[in-house]
């Protein structure tokens, strides 16, 4: 009987875990090769996994809602099929007393991992899985219930009494994951920050003057971001330090220009990816930072969407921030907040005047940047944002 195993895929760059939502397929079934068998969710992306193999379904170890790492085994599948209808018979025939009550041999690899990291004796641990078998959720429990961990002193520091009326959230697969992924940020990142004030002026009008006839021609807004994602693109092409990332080692000094951007739906946050963002006229980034939302709000971002990216802008502007420090997109180098245009008074050629004004803030990895090479690029930023035109910040 030849049994193959079904991993969790690593479905984006710094992904490190998903939730299966829902099964496809159940145990018994026929499955071709890149047949869809489960639907995943993770922080940046819902996908389907495709079958690995050819053959029937074995045995479903992950459960629907569990979170599991990448390449924990999610299933099994029997590639040839003649030997599942032969077990199928023998098990109809075996008595229950018969079944074997060692299942050390299939202890999933999540499960080994999240009992050898709490410090559980998996031998005495009673399994509710078929066959006796022990789960995930076997082993979250005893840790949910107290058990004596290696981890007790340090979530006895994380306990919150409640009270009458209080709200109890859960944490869905996206959220821990967004969790776990900021703690390690800001445990292995040495974060530094940067802030300059940029007048935009120029470039509101600028953009006042198109929206409009832009709208009617294109069937989509011609939004602010859109400039200041093209003024980051042309500024990381001059300065490629900044399109780096950090590999333990060594760094690496990407090639293409590639920005992520946040995009918030649902209560949950997605980061895709504006591709080769350098070669895109303005009017190009605002069409795929439409078309992202859009996906991302519908629950139709792809794999390919959320992958790639080599540095970040983040419009927290839209939410009404005027200074924020963000923490790093892992493994990537740097952050840039975009914050809201506000009118403030400012002094031009010793008078006061009222201009149009945005906090552009950084956030950089200081073991790949430093503030020499992160200050010329935020003033080129500068430079374009203050100088806007069709010249400058084309349109088309």
């Amino acid at each position: 009987m030849a049994i193959q195993r079904v991993t969790m895929p690593k479905l984006g760059e710094s992904v490190t875990e998903g939730t299966i939502t829902k099964w496809l397929v159940k145990v018994g079934d026929y499955v071709n090769k890149y047949d869809p068998i489960a639907e995943v969710l993770t922080d940046k992306v819902n996908a389907e996994i495709p079958s690995s193999f050819t053959g029937v379904i074995q045995d479903i170890i992950a459960k629907e809602d569990e979170t599991l790492s990448v390449d924990d085994v999610i299933c099994t599948i029997n590639t040839e099929e003649i030997a599942e209808v032969v077990e199928k018979q023998e098990e109809t025939v075996q008595p229950a007393a018969a079944v074997s009550t060692d299942h050390r041999a299939r202890y999933s690899p999540a499960v080994l991992k999240l009992s050898q990291q709490n410090g559980i004796d998996l031998s005495n641990v009673k399994g509710t899985g078929k066959g006796g078998r022990i789960t995930r959720k076997d082993i979250q429990a005893l840790i949910d219930a107290g058990v004596q961990t290696k981890q007790q002193t340090k979530s006895q520091q994380d306990v919150v009494r409640t009270n009458g009326g209080d709200t109890i959230i859960p944490l869905d697969g996206i959220r821990q994951t967004v969790a776990a992924n900021m703690v390690r940020t800001k445990q292995e990142v040495p974060h530094a920050w940067m802030m300059i004030e940029v007048d935009v002026t120029k470039l509101v009008q600028y953009r006042d003057s198109i929206k409009q006839p832009f709208k009617e021609n294109e069937g989509f807004n011609i939004t602010y971001f859109a400039f200041f994602v093209k003024a980051v693109a042309r500024a990381l092409k001059e300065f490629p330090e900044m399109n780096a990332m950090w590999a333990g080692d060594h760094i690496v000094r990407k090639k293409e220009i590639n920005i992520s951007i946040a995009v918030a739906a649902d209560e949950k946050l997605f980061v895709p990816v504006v591709k080769q963002a350098d070669e895109k006229s303005v009017k190009g980034i605002a069409r795929d930072v439409n078309d992202l939302a859009k996906k991302a709000r519908s629950g139709s971002l792809r794999q390919e969407d959320v992958t790639g990216g080599t540095f970040t802008v983040n419009n927290t502007g839209s939410f009404g921030s005027v200074q924020s420090m963000g923490i790093i997109n892992y493994p990537q180098a740097a952050i840039l907040q975009v914050e809201s245009i506000v009118k403030r008074p400012v002094i031009i050629d010793g008078m006061i005047a009222v201009r149009d004004m945005v906090n552009l803030c950084l956030s950089l990895d200081h073991r790949v940047l430093d503030g020499l090479i992160c200050g010329r690029f935020m003033n080129r930023v500068k430079e374009l944002l203050e100088n806007a035109s069709e010249e400058t910040l084309p349109v088309y």
